[in-house]
């Protein structure tokens, strides 16, 4: 087969282009793929405009602006995706990719794939499948399925789920999570980093769960002073979400170790010399599972996804728990972690799929398959 098919990878935010990074790399190496790079969302924001780390390792085609800056909650999202729609819908008919890859459950994917479905134009997706109760995340991540025509689940369960709703088993292709595929290439971080970070047992990184404002501030303040009476740690501020500036002004007033952003190597070799994750990032559920590093996970964001046997999990705010839960992660365990989330190869097996699917196997009119 010589067809060259092109390819539009949608990025919108710093963690989802972690785990993005190494299926791009694959499309743009793979002899009939041609990549095509479209940077959306918080990418395009501060304090950190991750733009920058995308740029730095790829060409970008198109930026399509969707959040405002300093402006957040589920009515911006609302607008947000409008523009995003309309974005995407005018870049694609400039461009007219035969592909456009999303990658899991947040509003950016869930804009472009919109865009994608109502101009005709193939759908893949990564990740979907996952339970992750988030804010909008899975009604999102589902109708992004919906929406797709090859699905890319991280995990056997994943990938059942995806058949379960309907999708043609031919169109499910079980890769792993691109999250595992660049974690042995990343050194632990150097002494002076570390230093310079507080020589960190704990890493902090808490996300909004659309609460109130003050509901995020009041439970990040508890856990960040938790946190620092149990170990030396360092905070990471949380994404975009509604309930953002809650969490970060508690991370600022505390005056404990603290940063903006941090690059994928850096956050991965800091995992490589930390203790305990702890918050609710799905991070601390994916990658340390593989880097056999205990997470403490609280609350309902990741509720309803798999979680191998290095997580505590507290499913409720309830303190006490909490606190036993990050002691006991902090004590030193000789037991080998399992997990589901595939090979570390899933970037060249997800443009393996791109480059040899069929056409005729993947109408664009979908259908219920029962």
């Amino acid at each position: 087969m010589n067809v060259t098919r092109r390819v539009a990878v949608v990025t919108g935010t710093r963690a989802e282009y972690g785990l993005l990074r190494t299926v791009m790399r694959a499309i743009e190496g793979h002899r009939q793929l041609s990549l095509e790079v479209l940077v959306t969302g918080t990418h395009l924001l501060g304090p950190a405009h991750t733009l920058r780390e995308v740029e730095a390792d790829f060409e970008v085609a198109a930026k399509i602006p969707m959040q405002r800056e300093a402006v957040t909650g589920r009515f911006a999202d609302a607008a947000a995706l409008g523009r995003g729609v309309s974005g995407f819908a005018e870049h694609f008919q400039r461009a007219a990719p035969d592909v456009v890859l999303v990658l899991g459950d947040r509003v950016e994917p869930f804009a472009a794939a919109a865009a994608a479905s109502a101009s005709g134009i193939r759908i893949a997706h990564l990740h979907g499948g996952d339970r992750a109760e988030g804010v909008a995340d899975e009604a999102w991540r589902h109708a992004i399925t919906k929406l797709a025509h090859i699905h890319l689940p991280a995990s056997p369960q994943s990938a059942e789920r995806i058949i379960a709703m309907g999708e043609l088993p031919l169109h499910v292709h079980l890769v792993g999570s691109p999250a595992l595929d660049e974690l042995e290439e990343f050194s632990p971080l150097d002494d002076e980093t570390y230093r310079q970070l507080g020589q960190p047992e704990i890493v902090f990184l808490l996300h909004p769960t659309g609460e109130q404002e003050e509901v995020e501030y009041a439970r990040a303040k508890e856990l960040l002073q938790m946190c620092a009476s149990l170990g030396r740690m360092v905070a990471l501020h949380p994404n975009h979400d509604p309930g953002r500036d809650g969490i970060v002004r508690a991370i600022e007033e505390s005056g404990l170790p603290q940063r903006p952003h941090l690059p994928r190597p850096e956050f991965i070799g800091l995992l490589k010399r930390a203790r305990a994750i702890v918050g609710n990032s799905s991070g601390g559920l994916i990658e340390c599972a593989a880097l056999q590093l205990p997470c403490v996970n609280i609350g309902t964001r990741q509720r309803g996804r798999e979680k191998p046997a290095h997580v505590r999990n507290v499913p409720e705010w309830n303190s006490p728990s909490i606190r036993v839960a990050i002691e006991r992660a902090l004590i030193p365990s000789s037991q080998a972690i399992r997990h589901h989330y595939g090979d570390g190869r899933a970037g060249e097996k997800s443009a393996q799929v791109l480059a040899t699917f069929a056409p005729a196997n993947f109408p664009i009119r979908k259908q219920n398959v029962y």
